[in-house]
């Protein structure tokens, strides 16, 4: 059978037939020759037929298979084995070949996409480090976040702000529609009150009369009863009162126009008439106008309260010192009452209404209360001024009263008593009797009490110091170590105690003594100098241990405390035996030199002995110095020296205290001497020198104020103004002092000198700042900011935010007012700071400090002195110093014990002295 052979044949022919036949297949199928002679039919060719852009590109084999001998071949292969059977096979092959083509790609798809998978899954596996993009793209979206963020909140602060100036302007738009309607409110009942007011005075029109006799008897009825009768004969009564008072107080002619056409004296003379003011009292009585008070005093309060307002609008410049808000209410208040109380009087023959009376007395009510607060104001301020003039009297009274030898109190007493009567009554006046004194008695009582004398708490008496017996004939003057008749002190010497000691030298307490007698010696001002020492002297000793010459240093500092302990003590006594046995400085040197010195024994004598020796004020300072355990030698010998020199003061105290009187007596004996002693065989150059610029100072001075005048005695030029006139320059400054500013009488005077310039200098400056705020808030110069110049006293120069600080603790600054005191203040403190006067008001203030401190310093007779002082608080006050009033009195009186001090010392040296300078002048000229 065929198909057996066929079969048969195919396993052996595969090798041979299969690869033609499949050649031939893809020849058929690949080809896109048109004229094939076995093609197949339409609908087998379109089943296995693939779009253009779907084909396969033909491989290197179907191009060797397209060739001619491939295609011969497969031709002569067909036509020899028959057409049906090689088709279905070539189509089979074909499929096959496809399948397994798309197999293997598929599979190199997916083998391509593990590796992905692969590659991805490792890729999230393995730890990620941020990049520079990924943190430029969080820093991106952070920003972002904070600048949509910022948006949001400066959009709601803006929604904030806008709802709140709506809320504002709603606001201020109702209260505008409110006021509105008030005063429309206002106006219509004006309206209704001025209609009123017409409809019942309104008279009729002429034409208006009656058309006969008879209708005019039917108005003018008669009463029918008593009762009517009296009831008209009173009204008329009223009327003819009424209009008989009106007409006297017309008849005064107190009118706004005559009150501002004379002058200010003769309205105040006017106004105070006994009969002026009963006919302005009948007058207000018949209006109803009084205070709350219904007898004598409260009409005449009225009365006068009432007047005021004539002198407030007629004559303001006079009356009112400012032009603050105050003032202007005030004004305008009296406008108001004038003017109800016009339109009342101008008419007398009307009866007022009762609207008319009310408007009266609310418009005198809103009057009474606006003049009683001005008055209260302005009434404090010359109560502080004229209790200060009468402190200053009594302080002046207080410094002379004891002086009966020279007849000073006799001078000054009348003066002063005439002075103060006259501040008395004007006190009771203003203030009232019982108030006045109160504040009087208070104010003296205050001065007298910070210029007593300061004592320290505790007893000041050392245990050890003995009290002088009654039949004494001088005194032992234990601590000055020297009698006030031995001047030959060694320059070492002095210099040594000055490095040693707290205590200054004789010349120095002899001279505080004669300024002051109530001088005790001060510890505070030295502290600085003695620490200074003190580290200085133990820096030695250290170094002298160092170098192995500390022997010596421990033998000195033994003998220095051995002699300041036996000036302490009583020769002869107990105590004074067993300083001298136990501190031989013999027997130290030898336990010294032999190593036998023990610091633990002579601290444990030092802590045994003091408490026997010192007061019991410095029992807490001796016993601190025995708790104290330091294993430094030096620094506890720094402090038991410390602790002696307190002892040493205290001791040499309560010596001045026992003595002073008797070292008074010899004080200008003593600095004489002494004075001599320095300055012999010099030429006071320096003392020539000041007294020289003072004296033509003073001649230009006389000749500026004799200009205008012909030359009297107050006038001419004599030593004692040209001394003051030193004096003042000297003390009165603010630049620091210079070596050669200083004379040779006054050198014991340079530390006090220096210490008034800086006071000066912070006084001018704290007054410059509190002026200018005064001036920026409309407020009276007069009025005393102690508070807040207190504030000021221990601010530094450099922070001028705490100088307005201390302003707005008391007072509120607008923020226009604070901004132009800041910048006027800054320019001030730059004038502290750098010790200068170039601001005109620090330049004016220093100024008229000056001439004040010198027209109270060269007053030669005590009327004059007394007048100066009673007047000082009055001239310091409208100068603008109103603060320190106090203290510039306090600084004339120490000048002035200065200067008679200075003068009775040193008269027969000045005296050379301007001899000399007049001779010089006489050679120049």
């Amino acid at each position: 059978m065929p198909h057996s052979d066929s079969s048969d044949l195919e396993p052996d022919s595969s090798h041979t037939l299969h690869p033609t036949i499949r050649e031939e297949v893809q020849d058929l199928m690949m080809s896109s020759d048109t004229d094939t002679a076995h093609a197949p039919p339409p609908h087998i060719a379109a089943r296995f037929s693939r779009s253009s852009t779907l084909r396969r590109k033909t491989s290197a084999t179907s191009s060797r298979r397209n060739s001619l001998t491939s295609h011969h071949s497969s031709r002569s292969s067909r036509s020899a084995q028959g057409g049906p059977y090689s088709t279905h096979v070539a189509q089979h092959l074909r499929r096959a070949s496809i399948i397994e083509t798309r197999k293997a790609r598929l599979a190199d798809r997916a083998a391509h996409a593990e590796q992905v998978r692969l590659r991805a899954a490792l890729a999230k596996a393995a730890p990620r480090a941020s990049t520079s993009s990924e943190d430029r793209a969080l820093a991106a979206k952070q920003a972002r976040e904070k600048f949509l963020a910022q948006v949001a909140a400066n959009c709601a602060e803006e929604v904030k702000r806008a709802k709140k100036v709506a809320e504002d302007t709603r606001e201020k738009k109702a209260a505008e529609h409110l006021k509105l309607k008030e005063d429309m409110i206002e106006r219509l009942a004006e309206a209704e009150k001025r209609r009123s007011l017409l409809q019942q005075h309104q008279r009729r029109p002429r034409t208006a009369t009656l058309p006969s006799v008879e209708e005019r008897k039917v108005i003018v009825r008669k009463p029918r009863t008593e009762t009517e009768a009296a009831k008209v004969i009173q009204k008329a009564w009223r009327n003819s009162k009424r209009r008989s008072v009106i007409s006297g107080f017309l008849e005064l002619g107190l009118t706004l126009e005559n009150i501002q056409n004379a002058s200010f004296e003769d309205v105040g003379s006017l106004l105070s008439q006994d009969k002026v003011l009963q006919s302005t009292s009948k007058v207000l009585r018949m209006y109803g106008v009084q205070d709350s008070d219904s007898d004598m005093t409260g009409e005449h309060t009225a009365t006068r309260t009432f007047l005021s307002a004539f002198l407030v609008l007629g004559h303001p410049a006079q009356v009112l010192s400012e032009d603050s808000e105050q003032e202007k209410d005030l004004i305008e208040k009296a406008k108001n009452v004038l003017l109800c109380f016009d339109n009342m009087v101008m008419n007398p023959s009307l009866s007022p209404s009762a609207s008319q009376l009310e408007s009266l007395s609310d418009a005198y009510t809103s009057f009474q209360t606006a003049f009683t607060a001005w008055k209260d104001r302005d009434s404090s301020v010359l109560l502080d001024t004229m209790l200060a003039q009468f402190v200053e009297l009594d302080a002046i009274w207080q410094s002379v009263k004891n002086d009966k030898d020279g007849h000073v109190a006799e001078d000054y007493r009348e003066g002063i008593q005439h002075n103060q009567t006259l501040l008395l009554v004007r006190l009771k006046r203003l203030a009232g009797p019982d108030r006045a004194m109160r504040m009087i008695t208070e104010a003296v009582r205050k001065s007298r009490k910070a210029k007593g004398k300061k004592k320290l708490a505790g007893d000041v008496r050392p245990r050890a110091a003995s009290l002088p017996s009654a039949d004494a004939t001088a005194p032992k003057l234990t601590p000055i170590e020297a009698s006030v008749s031995d001047v030959d002190v060694g320059a070492s010497e002095i210099g040594h105690r000055k490095a040693t000691s707290l205590l200054p030298d004789n010349r120095t307490i002899m001279h505080e003594l004669a300024i002051n007698k109530e001088y005790r010696i001060d510890i505070k001002c030295k502290t600085d100098m003695r620490e200074q020492a003190i580290q200085a002297v133990s820096a030695n000793m250290r170094q002298g241990l160092e170098s192995g010459l500390g022997d010596l240093f421990i033998v000195a500092m033994a003998e220095t405390l051995r002699e300041k302990l036996l000036s302490l003590v009583v020769p002869g006594k107990s105590l004074h035996t067993l300083i001298s046995e136990s501190l031989d400085t013999a027997m130290i040197t030898n336990q010294v030199k032999m190593g036998a010195f023990s610091y633990q024994q002579f601290f444990t004598f030092m802590n045994s002995l003091l408490p026997k020796i010192c007061a019991p004020v410095r029992d807490a300072e001796v016993k601190a110095l025995a708790e104290d355990q330091t294993e430094d030698p030096i620094e506890r010998l720094a402090k038991l020296n410390y602790v002696v020199d307190l002892l040493s003061v205290d001791h040499a105290n309560f010596s001045l205290q026992m003595n002073a009187p008797l070292l008074i007596k010899e004080a200008m004996g003593y600095e004489q001497r002494c004075f001599a002693n320095t300055v012999s065989g010099q030429k006071l150059r320096k003392t020539a020198q000041w007294w020289s610029g003072a004296k033509r100072k003073t001649e230009e001075e006389m000749v500026r104020r004799s200009s205008r005048e012909q030359s009297a005695p107050a006038h001419r030029t004599t030593s004692d103004k040209i001394y003051m006139q030193g004096i003042v320059d000297l003390a009165i400054g603010v630049t620091e002092l210079q070596e050669d500013d200083i004379p040779e009488t006054l050198e014991l005077d340079r530390s006090r000198i220096g210490r008034m310039r800086g006071e000066i200098l912070r006084m001018v400056v704290i007054s410059a700042v509190l002026l200018t705020a005064k001036n920026l808030m409309r407020r009276d110069v007069r009025s005393q900011w102690k508070e807040q110049a207190q504030r000021m006293w221990d601010l530094p120069f450099t922070d001028a935010q705490a100088f307005i600080a201390a302003i707005e603790s008391r007072y509120a600054l607008p923020a226009n007012t604070k901004t132009q005191l800041s910048g006027t203040s800054e320019r001030i403190l730059l004038d502290g700071r750098n010790r200068q006067v170039s601001h005109p008001v620090v330049k004016v203030l220093l100024q008229k400090l000056k001439a004040h401190v010198y027209t109270r310093l060269s007053a030669s007779s005590a009327d004059e002195r007394v007048k100066a002082a009673s007047g000082a608080s009055q001239v310091l006050s409208s100068g603008g110093l109103a603060e320190f009033v106090v203290q510039i009195g306090a600084m004339v009186d120490e000048l002035q014990r200065v200067a008679d001090v200075d003068r009775e010392a040193h008269g027969k040296w000045y005296d050379d002295v301007i001899e000399a300078v007049n001779q010089e002048n006489v050679t120049d000229a």
